[in-house]
């Protein structure tokens, strides 16, 4: 077991993959990480496609997308394409193909790149158990070659790039009868592909592993890099987690899946799938894009592991292929079996009330004088030199400096906060309490050889210092992993003087890489006090969520839409949220067509699935449960579908 998958996941290198070129564009090798995104129209409205189009290059957007579902779309791309250049734009488009492999080879003489899906260019999803012998599955393959070869052939005389598209819910039968629904299913069934490529010579192509589970998409990545490497390829990344949904939710879940993975190095171009019009899109995937080619020549971590604490770090169970939560011990307030904490932050005022306490989800009845606990109340409440005066909510804990504590230590739930080195200077007898000590790199050395290492009564704060986040927090975890310094560990990130935007992604990113490493028993967001202690508190449970690593609202695996699309996903995957959005931990899948629909929503508990023109189909699972209804009448269906599930509970007044 190593790190292959990437340079150093200790320090940023960006991974060096071939460049292909698509079109004006080169991606891959040392070229900018590249933005693009899809359109939503009928492909066989030229204008409409074209208007669209056009909004997303002015966006910044380098490669715009379309979806060709036949053989009409796919020649209909050349009016398209040629609007497009008559008003003087180059950009490179890309056919989105599903099951037509007819389609693909007309659209492969037009457009400059080509999207095939390997879970159903050849084969039909049936949700069906089959059983392969050795025998069997080759002949499966062959049956394959035959199909591909045609358009493999084609994207080579007219230099069309391809971009072989791995999706997590629509791997294949045969794929699925050998490796199940896992990160390598989804890897294996691009190689099947791209092995019969590069038979026929053929090299210009990227690669995807979409997934709405930014787990499951983090892991398939590194994986496949990990394969191509045992294979000598190294061929361009496309990133991007499919069926984010919109708003807060999808731009959090979206740099969570995108952002680790530019942490570890990896990717040559992005889409950010949202469920709102694809030039939303683009300022989003840019500035994700633009954080990691700044960093480009960056400083690098100064701790990384030797490849003894890398041997002892495997050999105690991690594995980036795979999630397991790092293990700590359980003390009063964290750790062990506990979900990660969140801490809120009103340091920076000198006396705190009851009303400062509603942004960060307490609400307080003066007339019943009785707390509201919502489903996204933070665990800890950082007061910093501030004295609480008044009866906090029982689910809430105070942590306050040293001094202030020493003050009134008689207090329930107040527990200091103390640097290592001024915790080392205390008395045994003092440290009797539970004390959270915050630590840096350069502390580490020191706590490894401490006599009270495993002091139950310690929860550890790590704060990032510089511009690697990510990549320095990691080194410590590791270290701390590897010494087996037990106690559970706070996240602290402090990202004072950025947007609220850049907040909301960079946080998404430096701690989605870490949660889904399964490090950290809580985190702590410090922004400026003009972004809002409710924005803050509601990106961390977002975080949380994202990384399934604590579930406190309802999911939507919402696809961005497309010329597929049998209904209007926006308006429609609001109404489902106004209606549903109190059903914490219940996951639905609203999905404009059957190419997004089961497939696609892989995990998803309920199913929303366009299934012809002003018809729906409900899901269970993957299970259909009722085909057919129109429209206007399935939102009330599918909250008729929940109940008799017994999934539903009224709304709280």
């Amino acid at each position: 077991m190593d790190f292959s998958y990437c340079v150093s996941p200790f320090e940023y290198h960006r991974f060096v993959t071939r460049e292909v070129q698509i079109g004006e564009i080169a991606m891959g090798g040392n070229n900018p990480i590249r933005v693009q995104s899809m359109t939503t129209t009928d492909t066989m409205n030229t204008m409409a496609t074209v208007e669209q189009s056009v909004r997303m290059i002015e966006a910044g957007c380098e490669l715009v997308r379309i979806t060709a579902p036949s053989i009409r779309e796919a020649e209909n791309l050349a009016e398209i394409k040629k609007e497009l250049r008559k008003r003087g734009y180059q950009t490179p488009l890309v056919a989105d193909i599903h099951f037509t492999p007819n389609a693909a080879e007309i659209a492969a003489r037009i457009v400059e790149k080509v999207r095939i899906n390997p879970g159903n260019f050849a084969d039909k999803k049936k949700f069906a158990v089959l059983e392969y012998t050795d025998s069997e599955y080759l002949d499966e393959l062959e049956r394959i070659r035959k199909k591909f070869i045609p358009l493999v052939r084609i994207c080579k005389e007219h230099g069309t790039a391809m971009r072989i598209g791995t999706n997590h819910g629509s791997l294949s039968d045969r794929i699925m009868s050998r490796y199940g629904d896992t990160p390598l299913g989804m890897v294996e069934s691009a190689l099947e592909f791209l092995r019969i490529a590069e038979e026929e010579n053929f090299y210009s192509i990227v690669l995807s592993m979409k997934s709405s589970n930014p787990q499951v998409m983090v892991q398939a990545y590194r994986l496949l890099v990990k394969k191509m490497q045992e294979e000598n390829m190294y061929y361009p990344l496309h990133l991007g987690v499919t069926e984010a949904g919109d708003g807060e939710d999808g731009r959090i879940k979206s740099a969570v899946g995108i952002g680790t993975l530019l942490e570890d190095g990896l990717g040559d171009t992005i889409r950010v799938s949202l469920t709102e019009e694809p030039e939303f899109e683009i300022p989003v995937a840019k500035a994700l894009a633009e954080r990691y080619s700044k960093r480009r020549f960056s400083e690098t971590s100064n701790a990384v592991l030797s490849e003894k604490e890398k041997l002892q770090l495997f050999s105690s169970g991690y594995s980036p292929y795979d999630y397991s939560r790092n293990p700590t011990l359980e003390n009063l307030l964290a750790g062990g079996g506990q979900v990660p904490k969140v801490v809120g932050d009103l340091s920076n005022r000198n006396s705190i009330l009851p009303q400062n306490l509603f942004a960060l989800g307490y609400q307080y009845n003066p007339s019943t004088d009785k707390w509201n606990i919502g489903d996204m109340a933070c665990d800890f409440l950082f007061a910093g030199n501030a004295e609480i005066t008044f009866e906090l909510p029982g689910t809430l804990s105070v942590i306050q400096h040293y001094p202030v504590w020493c003050r009134q230590k008689e207090k329930e739930r107040h527990f200091p906060l103390i640097d290592f080195k001024d915790y080392e200077l205390l008395a045994d007898h003092e440290k009797d309490s539970l004390f959270f000590v915050h630590i840096q790199q350069k502390d580490l050395d020191a706590i490894i050889s401490a006599k009270y290492l495993f002091n139950k009564q310690v929860i550890w704060l790590i704060s990032n210092e510089g511009m690697q986040t990510a990549q320095q927090m990691r080194t410590m975890l590791f270290k701390m992993r590897y010494a087996e310094i037990s106690q559970p560990i706070l996240i602290h990130v402090d990202y004072r003087g950025i947007s609220k935007e850049n907040l909301q992604l960079y946080a998404a990113a430096d701690l989605g890489c870490l949660l889904t490493e399964g490090f950290g028993d809580g985190i702590w967001i410090h922004a400026d006090e003009v972004i809002g202690n409710d924005f803050i508190n509601r990106l961390a449970f977002g975080i949380l969520q994202a990384t399934r690593t604590r579930i406190s609202k309802t999911e939507y695996i919402s696809c961005p839409s497309c010329g597929r699309t049998l209904f209007d996903l926006q308006e429609t995957t609001a109404r489902i949220r106004k209606e549903t959005d109190h059903l914490k931990g219940l996951k639905i899948g609203i999905m404009g067509c059957i190419v997004n629909g089961p497939g696609e929503m892989a995990d998803a508990d309920y199913g929303y699935v366009g299934s012809g023109p002003g018809k729906i189909t409900l899901y269970k699972g993957k299970e259909v449960v009722l085909k057919s209804i129109d429209t206007p009448l399935a939102v009330d269906a599918l909250i008729e579908l929940i109940r008799k599930n017994g999934d539903w509970v009224d709304k709280p007044e």
